[in-house]
């Protein structure tokens, strides 16, 4: 800079200036004025640039400065400032040019304590530990499948187009109501808290999403007074707050049921993902379609074994006349054995007889008649067996269905062709089978009188 001004200052020589004519006689008088000042203020909107340069504002109760601290000077600190941090600052007051912001260019900081938003911070988030507002177990459960969902927010703020972006993605299908309130500012804390009110009134919501996107401890101080975190405890809602980013933390984060660390977090939270809910809605109806396969296959086979095991009763008549044959086969045989014994003794006792002869005349009459004798008992117990097996055959032939059919009886099936056997098998409008001698035929009963007597 020219050590003699008077000659380079454009505001002396008048007429019109530039604008960079200006900002750049008025940095060369602020750093003039102020050589050196040293300031103590509470760090907000603190960023690191990627030169490595520290950006962000000093302020207190009254007023806020900008200030820059260039990394060839920072890199002595030691430490890196915090939000909420009371600094005491030694600066050069400048003028940015581009922009024409006045701002501190920091030549070294000290700590100074923490600045009085965060000690307020501090001394609410204790008392209120204190009276179990954070106990977990006063917290409600996120309903996993909410038919609604509140947000309260600002209609204007990003977060709530991150909500609804959100929630529009994942779970289309849940509607959102808005509760719209202001996020910042001297009476956001009681209005934020009269909307979770209103949302429990109407009780229209199964979940509030309490939301605003991140800021500065002075910008998220309506989220870390008492009124909001009074109406969050008192809520019969679930609560989930999503307040800031996902290293702000604040009183409402403490006392909400449950904690997102950015809005679209939160959203994603308190909805289902309806994506996942059809995968597996589709696995679980897969696996029903399986079983249902397997239940009416394992069907099909026991119905293919029980009709393998009924018979009809024309082929069980004929296994009876199997049987019946085999039984007569078995008495012709049990018939013919003693006849053959006899034989076999009549011939045995002729030798005896031919061989003692001591009447022949006597013995061969004896023997005649008892020849007659034999032959006769054979023959009578012949025709006895032969008028068993008749009798047999006939009672056989008489039970059979056929028989008793033709003797005037009918039978009645159901339509399944399960025979009937008691009349409290029977009632109006039933559709029979009628089984008669010579045929079949269908029937309705139109009336069925029951404790009638019998034959």
């Amino acid at each position: 800079m020219d050590t003699d001004p008077a000659p380079s200052n454009p505001v002396a020589a008048g007429g019109a200036l530039t604008v960079g004519q200006l900002t750049s006689a008025i940095a060369g008088l602020l750093e003039l004025g102020f050589p050196l000042v040293r300031v103590r203020g509470e760090v907000s909107n603190f960023t690191r640039a990627a030169s490595g340069h520290w950006y962000f504002f000093l302020k207190d109760a009254q007023a806020q400065i900008r200030c820059v601290m260039f990394r060839g000077r920072n890199q002595y600190v030691g430490f890196t400032p915090r939000e909420g941090e009371a600094m005491e600052i030694s600066a050069l007051v400048s003028l940015y040019e581009p922009r024409g912001d006045l701002q501190l260019n920091v030549d070294s900081l000290r700590r100074a304590g923490q600045g009085d938003l965060f000690e307020a911070f501090l001394r609410l988030k204790e008392k209120l530990s204190a009276l179990g507002w954070f106990d977990a177990g006063r917290k409600r459960t996120i309903p996993a499948h909410p038919r609604a969902i509140g947000v309260v927010t600002s209609l204007q703020a990003a977060a709530l187009r991150d909500v609804l972006a959100a929630l529009a993605r994942r779970a289309p299908h849940v509607r959102v109501v808005v509760y719209p309130a202001p996020v910042q500012g001297k009476d956001a804390a009681p209005r934020l808290a009269a909307q979770i009110a209103l949302a429990n009134a109407r009780a229209e919501v199964d979940v509030i999403l309490l939301c605003r996107g991140g800021g500065s401890i002075e910008d998220l101080l309506a989220f870390n007074e008492e009124v909001l975190a009074h109406a969050v405890v008192n809520s019969a809602i679930p609560v989930v707050s999503g307040v800031g980013h996902e290293t702000d933390l604040t009183i409402a984060d403490f006392v909400a049921d449950l904690r997102a660390p950015t809005p679209t977090a939160a959203a994603e939270l308190a909805s289902p993902d309806r994506e996942r809910l059809l995968q597996h809605l589709e696995r679980e109806r897969q696996l029903l379609a399986r079983a249902l396969r397997r239940h009416l296959d394992g069907s099909a086979q026991r119905l293919d074994a029980a009709s393998r095991r009924l018979a009809h009763p024309r082929e069980r008549v004929a296994q009876q006349r199997t049987l019946l044959a085999q039984a007569g086969l078995r008495l012709e045989h049990a018939l013919r054995a003693p006849l053959a014994r006899a034989t076999v003794e009549l011939e045995q006792a002729r030798w005896r007889l031919h061989a003692a002869r001591p009447r022949p005349g006597e013995l061969r009459t004896q023997l005649g008649y008892g020849a007659r004798r034999l032959e006769a008992a054979q023959h009578s117990a012949l025709q006895q067996a032969c008028g068993r097996l008749e009798k047999g055959a006939a009672g056989l032939e008489l039970l059979s269905p056929q028989r008793t059919l033709e003797r005037g009886y009918a039978v009645l099936l159901t339509e399944n062709g399960q025979a009937l056997r008691s009349p409290r098998q029977l009632h109006p409008e039933q559709h029979l089978q009628l089984r008669l001698a010579e045929g079949a035929a269908g029937i309705t009963l139109s009336d069925v009188q029951t404790g009638l007597d019998g034959f």
